[in-house]
């Protein structure tokens, strides 16, 4: 009998190092910037997808919070699209003049925010046994706080967890 040729050379690549993943260390965290150019990461759990969409997407909605841009049709279902960083008590709201926006789709259950960002930084793996007390943040954003990974300490530079689960579930929507 003949092999398929996909079958070939199958499980060798168990022995070629070029193709071996390392053990991540930590859990997957996606991290990004809101406008004041500060750094945050997210746990990849709880986010659906990201996406970056066109202003345009966004349907803006009267008389709501003005931490809400408005609502996007995310794949046949209507949710509410939030500047992040105002709703972390940044004075600087974001830039919704240029082609896209990145916006994060956060999940729990079956509530969907979208949180609209600056920019997004990228995937990487985080150990949460590195992770400390915040320090220097406005009492607007502690509630929303899990800790910091200290990135740069003679610059200070630091990288900080959000709770996904704080920020949907916060009474500060209402507002």
């Amino acid at each position: 009998m003949n092999k398929p040729d996909f079958l070939e050379g199958a499980g060798q690549d168990q022995l070629r190092p070029e193709l071996q993943v390392e053990s991540p260390e930590g859990e997957l965290h996606l991290r990004f910037y809101i406008p004041s150019h500060q750094e945050f990461a997210l746990p990849a759990i709880g986010i659906r997808e990201v996406i970056e969409l066109s202003p345009d997407r966004i349907t803006p909605i009267p008389n709501i919070s003005p931490l809400l841009l408005g609502t996007l049709n995310l794949r046949g279902r209507v949710i509410w699209v939030a500047d992040l960083g105002q709703f972390l008590g940044e004075a600087t709201p974001l830039n919704t003049d240029r082609a896209e926006i990145p916006v994060i789709a956060v999940e729990e259950q079956d509530i969907i925010v979208g949180l609209a960002v600056d920019s997004i930084g990228g995937m990487d793996w985080l150990d949460i046994k590195n992770l400390v007390a915040p320090t220097n943040i406005p009492d607007t954003m502690a509630p929303f706080l899990r800790g910091e990974w200290l990135l740069d300490a003679q610059s200070n530079r630091c990288l900080r967890l959000l709770d996904p689960m704080a920020i949907l579930r916060s009474a500060r929507w209402a507002g």
